[in-house]
């Protein structure tokens, strides 16, 4: 993640969003949750394309966290399946349109297929420059953060003289611009071990909207929200516009 990339702070150049409420938007709909997550794929669908639109350089998705594993096995499966199938069937679009994609997170637990898929996609797009696309799956801000310590003292850190410069360059972001804005859906407002190094500074946007009902108009509203914010990064003047 690059500490000092230049941007307009004016526009949020790297969106995360926790995409939540799918299951109880099926269990609205009196369908099974697995239903509300099929659902929510076609909102990640409109979502990516949209942020691509409107000038977003990077988009973090919350996909699956560390802590999901105690979800019932089959819900674990049915969203490691939608993930095969979103990637399987999207690939080639989003290369074609220069989309860098990313799947953040350990491998721990994942099975060798869904490896081989996963390098595939990051190995085919790695040279992609126009929209980042990361999907957090298997994800936890706090394993992260221990990934990330013990690959500096495998490359033989020295901790005692780091910076933060220094240790964004071991994380899952490395290269990628700080987040600005996280949006939650579905009214609960936490952050949920997501992006905890990444989003010191950002500014979050709660919406009781389930995830499966978010649309393009629901994204814009909350890049408004954003900008209409005076985000002083802990001075008590807030930075010049570029």
């Amino acid at each position: 993640m690059a500490a000092n990339a230049t941007y307009d702070r004016a526009f949020p150049a790297h969106i995360a969003i926790i995409m939540d409420g799918n299951g109880r938007w099926a269990q609205a709909q009196h369908r099974p949750r697995v239903y509300g997550h099929q659902k929510g794929v076609e909102t990640v669908r409109h979502i990516v394309e949209e942020a691509a639109n409107i000038g977003v350089r990077c988009l973090t998705l919350y996909s699956f966290s560390t802590e999901n594993w105690s979800r019932p096995k089959a819900e674990i499966a049915a969203l490691f399946n939608l993930l095969r199938k979103y990637v399987e069937s999207d690939l080639d679009t989003l290369h074609a349109n220069n989309v860098r994609i990313r799947i953040l997170g350990s491998r721990k637990g994942l099975k060798p297929d869904l490896l081989a898929l996963i390098n595939r996609v990051e190995t085919t797009t790695k040279n992609n420059t126009k929209f980042a696309l990361n999907i957090a799956f298997n994800y936890g801000g706090r394993d992260e953060l221990l990934r990330a310590a013990a690959r500096a003292a495998q490359a033989g850190a020295d901790f005692t003289d780091m910076d933060e410069r220094d240790f964004d360059a071991y994380l899952d972001t490395a290269s990628l611009p700080e987040v600005d804005l996280v949006i939650r859906t579905s009214g609960e407002k936490r952050i949920s071990n997501f992006l905890l190094w990444q989003a010191a500074y950002a500014e979050f946007v709660f919406t009781d909207v389930l995830w499966p009902d978010f649309t393009v108009e629901d994204l814009k509203s909350a890049v408004e929200i954003y900008q209409s914010r005076d985000r002083r990064f802990g001075n008590l003047s807030a930075p010049e516009v570029a």
